[in-house]
């Protein structure tokens, strides 16, 4: 049985959405020490400790209400992790799920990213990121098409990197777009969400030049999250110069689109990436596939039969292994892996950790990386540098970027004996 000190809480408790926090701490934190701590980040509404029917003894967890649902947000962002009396376990600091909810779970950080807005339909995508890129770094805009004419429902969707950005933009963008956080994509909906904005997980990939089926896996492999892969051939077993690519997540397919489209590959030769609607079977899509095939190929008036094999090029190894959209320092060597390790860097991975050796191609570059520790069964990792300033540069130029279709956090890590108590953050 629970009892609870809520006399200072606001009537509506979800008024307005997302605006209560639900914080896990050491039982011996008061309610003081609560409203002290998060009071910095905008006006508390009201703090309710949870405590037993019977001793009356705090059970160490509470809630937390704010004005606003951008100083919830802010606040969830700053706090998680954090200490508030010395000698006692990092507190934990989630949005919590509104009363009427019928989930058993508080909210995700992914369902606090995404808005729905409505737009003029003579937006472009240009447009939509410049009108709502000041409230925060966005990591893609969608537009909401005619999936027969191609044109703007003047609907869209804006996806941010954290959930404060999201909030501050629905509070203060011009009450025109009428701006609300997005419904969670489920297994149901996603599929239609992402062809309606006239993009899928599915990619056609174009080329002039005989490349094989397993080049072509090997390339778009690069960017993780690839499920399916087919070279489209004739009846005798050549290759018509197009390939079906699907990847289980839409980030990866819209990064594998913009990072490889042109891309020459071997030398000399461009290849296409455009997205393809698959809404059908294998069996169905390489039957489509093949129709569109024909008529592609007429664009390249028959250069299937006069290509010429290209020399100097026998696997996707020559191509950088790394694909990121940050401009890197070269190479340097590894710190003598008996170093001293004088910091830490935590890194965070979405939606999955990264090759160790792509890693340590990566972090190396800042100089003094002694080595790469991956989590096992984590999306974390480690890197240990034995100069402090060579690991806050990595930091500072790493932190929030892609790198081969992974979105990467890197922060200072906690000492050894907190780090169990840290949660992974998708911000």
């Amino acid at each position: 049985m629970e009892d609870s000190s809520s006399k200072q809480m606001p009537e509506n408790l979800d008024d307005p959405p997302n605006s209560r926090l639900f914080v896990v701490t050491s039982r011996s934190v008061t309610e003081d020490e609560l409203r002290e701590s998060f009071s910095k980040f905008g006006e508390v509404q009201g703090v309710w400790l949870v405590k037993d029917k019977q001793t009356k003894e705090p059970k160490g967890v509470s809630y937390v209400k704010f004005a606003k649902s951008s100083q919830a947000c802010i606040a969830m962002e700053e706090m998680h992790g954090k200490v508030l009396q010395e000698g006692t376990k990092p507190i934990k600091v989630f949005i919590a799920q509104s009363r009427g909810s019928a989930r058993h779970r508080d909210v995700e950080d992914e369902e606090l990213t995404r808005i729905f807005i409505m737009i003029p339909k003579t937006f472009t995508e240009e447009d939509l990121k410049n009108t709502f890129r000041e409230y925060g770094d966005i990591e893609y805009c969608i537009l909401i098409r005619n999936k027969v004419t191609g044109e703007s429902k003047g609907l869209g969707y804006v996806r941010y990197y954290k959930p404060s950005q999201a909030a501050l933009a629905i509070e203060n963008c011009d009450k025109s777009y009428r701006a609300i956080l997005a419904e969670p994509r489920s297994k149901n909906n996603s599929s239609e969400d992402y062809s309606a904005g006239g993009f899928t997980r599915s990619l056609m990939m174009s080329t002039r030049a005989a490349l094989t089926q397993e080049q072509i896996f090997a390339l778009f492999d690069l960017i993780p999250g690839m499920e399916y892969c087919e070279l489209h051939r004739d009846s005798y077993g050549m290759s018509k110069g197009h390939a079906l690519i699907r990847y289980n997540n839409l980030g990866s397919a819209i990064y594998a689109k913009e990072k490889l489209n042109g891309f020459e590959y071997p030398p000399g030769n461009r290849i296409q990436v455009t997205f393809y609607e698959d809404g059908e079977s294998p069996a169905g899509r390489m039957a489509s596939q093949f129709v569109t095939a024909q008529i592609l190929s007429s664009v390249w008036n028959g250069a299937s039969s006069s290509m010429i094999k290209p020399t100097g090029y026998s696997s996707v190894s020559q191509m950088s292994r790394v694909q990121t959209d940050v401009t890197l320092p070269p190479l340097k060597k590894l710190a003598p892996s008996d170093s001293k390790a004088k910091e830490r860097l935590f890194v965070v991975f979405n939606p999955s950790p990264l090759p160790l050796d792509v890693l340590e191609d990566v972090f190396c570059r800042f100089g003094s990386l002694i080595e790469v520790h991956l989590v096992p069964g984590r999306k974390v990792g480690y890197m240990k540098y034995a100069d402090k300033q060579c690991a806050d540069e990595a930091m500072a130029v790493l932190h929030g970027r892609i790198v081969n279709g992974v979105k990467m956090k890197v922060m200072l890590a906690d000492p050894p004996r907190e780090e169990s108590h840290k949660r992974a953050r998708t911000y």
